[in-house]
């Protein structure tokens, strides 16, 4: 525990998971806002980090100003900036075709992406709740015919208030199946995940945790870094599934509520 407390001594910035870690759905876990709080008592800062790809920045700044939290834009933090800076980065004025809501869309062309529908020369696969089969028939004949393929962000399913419905991870899965076709995946856990939370917030690693509720996404996404990951077990993970997995957390906090404590 002493370790532990040293650790979190040098944690200038919590990056924040959102679904199944602040709130459910549209409910606000009643501990939410007393956590953040304490972050900012105990001279932190906090940002947040969503992979859900189906929403854009303004959808989670409005969301989360409805629950009572006002945040500017820069601690909003989503998947869907990763792959779009990538992509400008290292595929510039390639054109895309893209398997996602009209918010991801409109943040495709926000950025200067071109959008293609006739021949592009990329498959992006998103968390689409518009998803119809003839997007996925279109997206896995282009990917047939040799168009590179990228996933936004690699989740299976998004936890809702009733349970889970299929994420981005589930699609490309789908798309595999019918093409043979792995994509590579953006938003946590991958390396490009990382060093853009490292970019954005200006922190070293060791300056840095992140909180969620995944193993294979939030915690994930330190592993191997001197980034210190804390698991929250008010979302997906059960104790079976952390006794099973190979990807452990530095800390397992029941809540924030109870992280809050720890830094009280």
């Amino acid at each position: 525990m002493e370790q532990l407390t040293e650790r979190l001594s040098h944690i200038k910035m919590f990056v924040l998971d959102m679904d199944g870690t602040i709130y459910l759905g549209e409910h606000l876990f009643p501990f939410t806002k007393r956590f953040l709080s304490q972050v900012m008592r105990s001279g932190r800062e906090y940002c947040f980090f969503t992979n859900n790809s189906s929403k854009n920045r303004e959808a989670y700044l409005k969301k989360l100003s409805h629950m009572g939290i006002e945040i500017s834009e820069d601690k909003m933090l989503l998947s869907n900036g990763v792959i779009l800076e990538w992509l400008k980065e290292n595929r510039p004025g390639e054109s895309c075709y893209v398997v996602g809501t009209p918010s991801l869309l409109a943040d495709f062309q926000n950025a200067g992406i071109p959008l293609d529908e006739e021949n592009p020369d990329l498959v992006i696969l998103g968390f689409d709740t518009t998803l119809t089969y003839e997007k996925l028939s279109k997206a896995c004949a282009f990917i047939r015919s040799g168009r590179p393929v990228f996933g936004v962000n690699p989740d299976l399913n998004c936890p809702v208030e009733n349970g889970f419905i299929p994420d981005c991870g589930s699609i490309a899965a789908l798309v595999k199946a019918s093409t043979g076709v792995s994509c590579e995946f953006f938003g946590k856990p991958s390396p490009h995940t990382l060093q853009y939370m490292l970019r954005k917030t200006g922190c070293h690693p060791e300056e840095l945790a992140v909180v969620g509720d995944r193993l294979y996404t939030d915690i994930a996404v330190a592993d191997g870094s001197q980034v210190t990951s804390i698991l929250v077990m008010s979302g997906e993970t059960t104790p079976e599934l952390l006794t099973q997995s190979a990807i452990q957390p530095d800390l397992v906090v029941r809540d924030l509520d109870e992280l809050a404590n720890l830094l009280s």
